[in-house]
């Protein structure tokens, strides 16, 4: 009898097991969704600007943080103020767009990131030579950052130009994560 019970129980978890496999090869060939529109726990993407062109970028980590990616070549993830009409994102709220330093290809792309906000420093603000929207991510309100000289921050260089002059600041967010790229919108 212990043998019979045995053998149901193996059937038992082989049917199971074969069951959650079937039920879930068609969601792990769902295309992801915008994370904007995303109602479940799983890979979405965004749009992202680099070198001033926007390209999607996926996140197959998403709504899970990676703590650290030791000994990995990481590539800054801006958080910035809405560069068009049409935000890039708006999770976590409120509107906002991103701006990274590489696409694949360029030299410096890692698909690991770390995310800052970029905000103006008081001096961008006082000098008007950075203009920022007040942007509340649920910690107050941060003068994020739209433009600095006039120029839109669709590109690394941009920022990092603005943060080398003292008109923007990156703020460390503690997000670490891994996005992947695709060319088209």
């Amino acid at each position: 009898m212990p043998r019979l019970i045995r053998r149901s129980i193996a059937v038992a978890v082989v049917s199971i097991a074969l069951s959650v496999l079937v039920s879930a090869v068609p969601a792990a060939h769902a295309a992801p969704v915008n994370c904007v529109n995303q109602t479940h726990q799983g890979a979405c993407y965004e749009f992202v600007w680099v070198h001033g062109v926007e390209v999607r970028m996926t996140f197959p980590q998403a709504g899970h943080p990676l703590p650290h990616i030791p000994n990995a070549k990481v590539q800054n993830f801006y958080v910035i103020a809405a560069q068009t009409d049409t935000p890039q994102g708006d999770v976590p709220s409120p509107i906002h767009d991103h701006t990274i330093q590489a696409a694949p290809g360029d030299p410096g792309w890692t698909p690991f990131m770390h995310g800052y906000f970029v905000i103006c420093t008081d001096e961008g603000l006082t000098s008007g030579d950075c203009v920022a929207v007040d942007t509340d991510f649920g910690s107050g309100p941060l003068p994020l950052a739209k433009s600095v000289n006039g120029e839109p921050l669709t590109s690394a260089e941009t920022i990092e130009a603005g943060i080398d002059a003292g008109l923007l600041v990156a703020l460390d967010t503690g997000a670490v994560f891994i996005g992947t790229i695709s060319p088209a919108r």
